[in-house]
């Protein structure tokens, strides 16, 4: 018997005029459940890839999961009653998906990518592609089962469960091998085009092994073959000129030219060079995931006023916590009683940057080569916790007289543990008798209550805290919090300072602990793992900057 697109069901075959071949369906069934595989795999990767590309760019990954799942799981279903009248020809409607599918998918990340460096539209953008991605693989299904039902009638319930079994299990093997195998092999842009691939070769696969059952195969295998050709020429060709887009595209997003770019397995480092007129030649700046970390012009005001203040008192063991850059540490490295200084940093490549990266090696004073630092590339959380005196019974072998909390800002759910009550405690567990603690806490002008956010929470944590701010032009107006046990610590710069200070002075501190009536304390809630406030407070107040 054979089907309105010649699928024939009979086991056996035959060659008319001795000219064609048929697969079995046996064999036929198999391709078409490897089929279902490879699509649930690429299916998932596509999902994660515009997560982690929206999360890449505008950072809030809960949001950018949210919008990503729910658009694309709503699309699924419009995709899956779509379908309905492709099932009368599933083998050329399963094609034509699986081939726009790769053209959709495999081209997602350059398209938002633009959308973002040109257009500022890719939130519009992106719903745009998880409506045609979630459609399209939505619209898969129905085919397959289709084609399933035309090799080997079964019950829908048997049908349903092959199916599901596969797809499952091929969504597990892609959702895992996003992570560890396609982003730190390929990248986001080339790994996607790998996927898109994969696609095609499973509508060249699928198609071909069921037009040879046709009963004129000819004219179907070609159309097949062209139709694919096509889509892997198109992405090949993309894939040549990838790196060419990708450093012009990434371009668009920065001022100045940029002398440095990297994709380390956290995040996007970029540094970025430019002339200007003054005191300085040039102006170098470096980027984590987009956000500024530093200008080389005036990052000497941030970084006096993290760690001088903080240094009144004993000094001899140091901890530094985020500071990969190692500006933070050059700072503490000139007191010459420093004994030893431990630097905990997620990111090892932001570390190696500063070891290795001439100009940048050259404003940290080649921090990094002297003997007394040393450098844990950790989760400062969890190396907090491991090390806390809380942690421990009450035992303190990990005591330090200063700690340095120079932490990206609380915009992500990933970097708002680390401004938690918990966090503090565990600080709090590592200071020695004495002991200082600073933490960088974002801007009291642009984000109020996530400065004072920081503030209360330090305080709940059990420590006496002074908040103070300067003016940092590449920033803003920065604030800081200054903490202690048992009492409230001096906002002073140590009796005996390295020479040489730029910004900060006594008169300048004594003005810092001073706020305008816009901007004074206010009431705002602490900042837990479970409630972490900051992250709506500090982006509710960015919003319009």
């Amino acid at each position: 018997m054979t089907t309105s697109e010649g699928v024939e069901t009979s086991e056996g075959g035959t060659r008319p005029g001795g000219a064609r071949l048929r697969l079995g369906n046996r064999v036929v069934r198999l391709v078409v459940l490897a089929a279902v595989f490879v699509c649930a795999a690429c299916g998932l990767v596509y999902e994660l890839a515009l997560v982690a590309l929206g999360t890449y760019l505008l950072g809030s990954s809960i949001t950018q999961t949210s919008i990503v799942i729910s658009v694309t799981l709503f699309a699924m279903g419009i995709g899956a009653m779509a379908a309905k009248p492709l099932t009368r020809r599933p083998v050329r409607a399963f094609v034509a998906v699986e081939l726009a599918l790769a053209v959709v998918g495999g081209l997602s990340v350059p398209l938002l990518y633009a959308a973002f460096a040109w257009l500022h539209l890719y939130t519009p953008a992106m719903v745009v592609v998880c409506l045609l991605i979630g459609g399209l693989v939505g619209a898969e299904i129905p085919l397959l089962m289709e084609l399933m039902q035309r090799l080997r009638r079964q019950r829908a319930s048997e049908a349903v469960a092959d199916i599901n079994a596969i797809d499952y299990v091929g969504a597990l093997v892609g959702g895992l091998a996003f992570p560890f195998v396609l982003l730190p092999m390929a990248g986001l842009l080339d790994g996607m085009l790998l996927v898109a691939a994969l696609n095609v070769v499973a509508a060249w696969v699928v198609g071909l092994a069921l037009a040879t059952r046709a009963t004129r195969p000819g004219p179907r295998v070609a159309l097949v073959t062209v139709a694919t050709a096509l889509t892997g020429v198109m992405l090949v060709t993309m894939a040549a000129r990838a790196d060419d887009f990708e450093v012009t595209a990434r371009q668009a997003l920065y001022r100045d030219p940029i002398v440095h770019a990297e994709r380390s397995r956290y995040q996007s480092i970029v540094v970025t060079e430019g002339a200007i007129f003054g005191p300085e030649s040039s102006d170098m700046r470096l980027f984590l995931d987009g956000d500024l970390q530093f200008s080389s012009i005036d990052e000497y005001r941030y970084h006096e006023m993290l760690v001088h203040p903080a240094m009144r008192g004993g000094h001899a063991r140091v901890l530094v916590l985020g500071g990969g850059d190692g500006l933070a540490l050059r700072e503490v490295l000139r007191y010459d009683d420093v004994e030893e200084v431990t630097l905990v940093d997620l990111d090892p490549a932001v570390v190696d940057l500063a070891r290795t990266y001439e100009p940048l090696r050259e404003l940290t004073d080649n921090s990094f080569a002297d003997p007394r630092v040393e450098h844990v590339a950790a989760d400062a959380f969890t190396w907090a916790r491991e090390h806390s005196s809380s942690a421990k019974g009450g035992a303190r072998p990990d005591e330090y007289d200063v700690i340095i909390a120079d932490f990206p800002d609380p915009d992500s759910t990933a970097t708002a543990k680390l401004y938690s009550v918990e966090m503090y405690s565990l600080l709090r567990g590592l200071l020695a008798d004495g002991g200082r603690l600073t933490v960088q806490s974002g801007s009291p002008f642009f984000a109020p209550d996530a400065f004072w956010c920081v503030d209360t929470t330090v305080a709940s944590a059990g420590l006496h805290t002074v908040p103070y701010h300067a003016s940092v032009p590449s920033f803003g107006e920065w604030g800081f919090v200054l903490a202690a046990e048992g009492a409230t610590p001096d906002l002073a710069l140590p009796q005996e300072r390295p020479e040489g200070l730029r910004f900060a002075t006594d008169e300048v501190l004594d003005a810092a602990a001073t706020f305008p009536p816009d901007r004074s304390q206010r009431e705002v809630d602490v900042s837990t793992l479970l409630d972490p406030v900051i992250l709506d407070y500090e982006r509710r107040g960015w919003v319009g900057y």
